[in-house]
């Protein structure tokens, strides 16, 4: 009879950067994950490819159940945050924020200063994981309209608020992992 240590074990996702050989299990992820907007095939195949040191795919029994696309932005001391996707069968795991804490203490993204994303107002989801990552790290998050439905998306989608959160430095966030 297996004990409690090895069932977490077995419960815990293994993360890793993507592959180009991941975009299509990356791509029916996101695709399973509604409400998350869906990329192209060939998206998720360039992030996994070109962005995959910004990047994480969480791995459990064989299959891709967690994903976070980012990248640094040019010219800026942040690390942006594009899409997280959580397999409903990974859920209740932590494994949002296990993703992001992975991203942010690799070496690519050790000079960001702050983390930026966007969220619609109404997706309480992602409030919920992005202010738990703020308050693990000891961050600040603040938040303002910045893509608005009618000027950037001519009313076919809701406004994204940018959410910054600042990081502690280097050592500190490898504590708090």
């Amino acid at each position: 009879m297996q004990n409690e240590l090895d069932i977490k074990k077995a419960r815990t996702p293994k993360l890793r950067k993507p592959i180009a050989e991941d975009g299509a299990a990356i791509w029916r992820l996101i695709r399973d994950c509604k409400p998350l907007d869906e990329n192209s095939l060939y998206a998720n195949l360039i992030q996994a490819d070109h962005f995959r040191d910004t990047c994480v795919v969480a791995e459990m029994d064989g299959d891709i159940v967690g994903w976070i696309s980012g990248h640094m932005i040019p010219a800026q001391d942040a690390f942006f945050v594009w899409q997280v996707a959580v397999s409903p069968k990974a859920r209740g795991l932590g494994l949002g924020k296990t993703m992001l804490m992975e991203l942010v203490n690799r070496d690519e993204t050790e000079d960001a200063k702050t983390l930026k994303t966007t969220i619609t107002r109404d997706n309480d989801a992602s409030w919920g994981l992005f202010r738990s990552f703020a308050n693990h790290v000891g961050g600040d998050l603040s938040d303002a309209p910045h893509f608005t439905k009618d000027a950037h998306f001519e009313g076919a989608h809701d406004t994204e608020h940018m959410v910054t959160i600042t990081l502690p430095e280097t050592a500190a966030l490898k504590r708090a992992a």
